[in-house]
């Protein structure tokens, strides 16, 4: 290979990441590089990126940053509950963060949630459905507008959108709808308050034969004062019996309400003794 083929396939490769410390000249020639790839440019190589950047984001400005942190398994044991964590603290500490978005490449729906931090950390766990191997993203938008991107490749055996709940096998979910646990941790080294929340619900996709989609749709958490803690709209990937943990601030004055809805109108508003 030649010099200059190899140096342009370097320019290629190289991670978005390592933009900042490039000199300006040559910054450029990688995103010009970048941009013109298959791939538009995204770090994880995915084909689809293009295409989910027109669904999700559209003509706003974005990109690719490492001030957002998404992990989760190598290799998903269970597609139907594979575990996440976002994590947009770092961003957070200088841009206020307006909208958490969580996609899936390859799943046959690809929206999972959006979550909206708002007096809350911009930290969020929680587990997801996968129908097959595939970029998880969490597309963060600031309040000046911009879109910031990051994501992990997770390996996943498969079927996790098009495989009935355990709670809809055996019938269990009509005795269980709705029904909500919660436990709210003491402070922790950023003074914030953990709470861990699930809500049983089947979460059903739609793509299992016979069993139209049924999923909760919204959800909110207010404290004793009467503050909006964070909101939060749900889609079809989220797992069934959602189960997720946020951070909320130290001074949240309990008891708390959660109030929601799914897509059949049934509603929910419990007051939480966390």
């Amino acid at each position: 290979m030649s010099r200059d083929a190899l140096r342009r396939r370097l320019l290629t490769a190289l991670p978005l990441m390592a933009l900042p410390w490039l000199p300006r000249r040559v910054r450029a020639q990688v995103l010009a590089k970048q941009a013109a790839a298959p791939h538009g440019g995204d770090p994880l190589g995915s084909l689809l990126w293009p295409d989910v950047q027109r669904e999700f984001i559209g003509q706003a400005p974005w990109a690719f940053t490492d001030q957002v942190c998404v992990s989760g398994p190598t290799m998903a044991e269970d597609a139907m509950h594979v575990p996440m964590l976002v994590d947009a603290r770092k961003l957070a500490a200088t841009h206020t963060v307006r909208r958490i978005r969580i996609v899936v490449d390859r799943n046959p729906i690809r929206h999972v949630l959006d979550f909206e931090p708002l007096q809350a950390e911009a930290v969020l766990a929680l587990r997801l459905r996968m129908q097959q191997a595939s970029p998880v993203r969490a597309l963060v938008e600031t309040a000046d507008g911009h879109w910031h991107v990051a994501g992990t490749w997770v390996q996943a055996a498969g079927g996790g959108c098009t495989v009935a709940g355990a709670s809809r096998v055996d019938g269990s979910w009509s005795k269980t709808l709705n029904q909500v646990q919660a436990r709210l941790y003491g402070v922790g080294a950023t003074g914030s308050r953990r709470m861990r929340l699930r809500i049983m619900h089947p979460m059903d996709t739609g793509f299992v034969p016979g069993v139209p989609a049924f999923l909760l749709a919204h959800l909110s958490l207010s404290d004793g004062r009467g503050r909006d803690l964070w909101r939060m709209a749900l889609h079809e990937p989220v797992a069934e019996n959602p189960l997720m943990t946020m951070e909320l601030p130290p001074d949240v004055q309990t008891p708390l309400r959660l109030r929601g809805g799914d897509n059949n109108g049934n509603q929910l508003d419990v007051v939480v003794q966390a």
